[in-house]
């Protein structure tokens, strides 16, 4: 049964307790957690707890939490608002904020999972630099959108923005023959190039292409290209060919200069741009943003401030 996970939180009363018997309770519910011990979470409820969420009730609610966010992996305390606690809990999957509340006795009276909001970090809804697309010619988009269909990185916090691009014939192929080299791959070797005036602030390279059909699992990005606009934007380059970027970390760059080489390095099943933008550098503390480009063709119509979506062939206006 999928529930949802931010609505059951019950608050029975306001009773002040101290950060330390917050600490070895949340610590408690862990280790029941990651064990499964749905009846040990149960047990810790108070009474008004286990009439408001019986066992049954609370079975489901950790099955889905197990479900949908996996092992609980790390927690770190944020504050304190007299008997309600409030816990960054990182899981395998996503990251919540945790609300605990105790009754006098230590019993949870209330317990809310609500999905984590950094108010240190950057908000940017969208991105405020005009962007060209990154190549020259025309590509097809097989993953970008708003929705899972049309754009499987949703749910990826950094990427919730990505796009997944490729080269295709009149038949819709990305091949030439059978597919089972890179060098078969239209995309393989394309030039890649910056959207606008930005300064390079990440470069890894060296990483191999995969063998098409094969991925690379330990660094997924493969070989990667980060860049910072003067609004604090990061464009965010992927699985590029290996030993072909041509920028250096610090380097300040105009649009259309050449980055490197459309590659498929990383966690890639076959040579493909993944791009996105993130508010930033780091892939693993950013928050995805929804990109527009300022004026570019798709499928052969002008379209402005447009933002593409799966199985779109889109160029830049003007020949590069």
């Amino acid at each position: 049964m999928k529930q949802d996970l931010s609505v059951i939180f019950l608050l029975l009363v306001t009773l002040s307790v101290s950060a330390q018997r917050h600490d070895n309770i949340q610590k408690a519910f862990v280790e029941h957690y990651n064990v499964s011990n749905t009846e040990g979470i149960f047990n810790m409820f108070n009474t008004e707890m286990q009439n408001f969420l019986p066992l049954s009730k609370t079975v489901d609610f950790i099955e889905a939490m197990i479900t949908q966010a996996g092992e609980i992996l790390h927690t770190e305390f944020i504050k304190q608002n007299g008997n309600v606690a409030q816990y960054k809990v990182s899981f395998q999957k996503a990251v919540f904020t945790m609300q605990l509340s105790l009754d006098q006795d230590n019993k949870i009276n209330g317990l809310r999972f609500i999905p984590f909001t950094d108010t240190s970090k950057p908000m940017l809804k969208r991105n405020i630099t005009k962007l060209i697309l990154p190549f020259k010619g025309e590509w097809t988009v097989i993953w970008g959108g708003d929705t899972k269909d049309l754009n499987y990185h949703v749910d990826v916090e950094s990427q919730k923005g990505a796009f997944d691009m490729v080269i295709t014939n009149k038949e819709g192929n990305s091949f030439r023959t059978d597919g089972k080299t890179n060098e078969d791959y239209y995309a393989f070797g394309k030039e890649l190039i910056a959207p606008c005036n930005a300064e390079v602030v990440m470069v890894v390279d060296g990483i191999k292409d995969n063998v098409p059909g094969e991925m690379n699992p330990i660094y997924i990005p493969g070989n990667t290209v980060v860049l910072k606009t003067d609004n604090n934007e990061y464009l965010f380059f992927a699985h590029l060919k290996q030993h072909s970027i041509v920028v250096r970390q610090g380097q300040k760059l105009k649009q259309g200069d050449l980055l490197g080489l459309c590659g498929n390095s990383g966690n890639s099943s076959e040579p493909h741009l993944h791009f996105h933008i993130q508010n930033v550098e780091e892939m693993y503390k950013a928050t995805g943003v929804k990109c527009y480009f300022d004026s570019i063709m798709v499928n052969d119509q002008l379209e402005k401030e447009y933002s593409p979506i799966q199985n779109d062939k889109v160029k830049n206006q003007s020949k590069l």
